[in-house]
């Protein structure tokens, strides 16, 4: 995966006083966060918190009705989902929703839908095989049949091969054996590590304090608490709702 992330930059992506609405329901409100260029930052909360609504406005998939969202110095809250895509920015949705009834491969050569150029899309597919070995045993495989901890690394395969700078992971751990959530986390700490940026929406929070540098709490639509990890696994509120204190990190 070597290449897939742009040149340093301190905040590749930034968030500035983001209001986002369903229908009438208030569901972000002012949100403002930064990711800096390589780094993984998780965003904790439970279920309604708004957690999922802001990784699908920041990759275009809903509207924010006020403020702004940069990539870089670039504004593109007003982008569809596909050219957020070829801006660099590409989301694993929360339940995978892989294309059931297409093959492996299939579902890969979905994610390349913004590739122009078969050889290097054809490299690609090297580079998720060689992260996920179990996709190249199933490249003819209907992508339904998988296990779900296959079905998983297809979903973060299929985002690898946009060649994303950013990777949003919405819930990656759901529904998985402990055994694979330890596995599939090893992944993103190594797609990390070979220069991608992540932005990872986790409800187990051990797990993603143990890859992120720093966190956001949030809470119905807001955002009220913002530090690194390791000050984050020592605040009361997080040990309380999150980790709990017989477990500590």
């Amino acid at each position: 995966m070597a290449g897939w992330a742009g040149k340093l930059h301190s905040h590749i992506l930034r968030l500035e006083q983001v209001h986002t609405f369903y229908g009438k329901i208030h569901a972000l409100k002012g949100i403002s966060l930064h990711v800096m260029d390589r780094e993984i930052v998780t965003l904790i909360g439970s279920n309604g918190a708004g957690k999922s609504t802001l990784l699908n406005t920041i990759s275009g998939v809903l509207r924010c009705k006020e403020g702004k969202i940069l990539l870089e110095d670039r504004r593109i809250e007003t982008l569809s989902p596909h050219k957020i895509v070829r801006e660099g920015i590409s989301q694993v949705p929360e339940g995978r929703k892989i294309f059931s009834r297409l093959t492996v491969e299939e579902n890969l050569e979905m994610g390349a839908f913004t590739r122009k150029n078969a050889r290097e899309t054809r490299k690609d597919f090297e580079m998720v095989f060689g992260l996920f070995p179990k996709l190249r045993d199933r490249q003819a495989q209907i992508a339904g049949t998988l296990s779900g901890g296959e079905q998983q690394m297809l979903a973060i395969g299929r985002a690898l091969m946009a060649r994303p700078r950013i990777l949003l992971l919405d819930e990656p751990s759901m529904g998985l054996a402990p055994v694979l959530v330890e596995l599939i986390f090893e992944k993103i700490q190594r797609i990390s590590e070979e220069g991608t940026t992540i932005l990872l929406v986790e409800q187990n929070a051990m797990m993603a304090f143990q890859i992120a540098s720093r966190g956001y709490l949030l809470q119905t639509g807001r955002i009220v608490l913002h530090d690194t990890v390791v000050n984050l696994q020592d605040n009361d509120l997080v040990k309380e709702l999150y980790l709990g204190a017989e477990n500590p990190i």
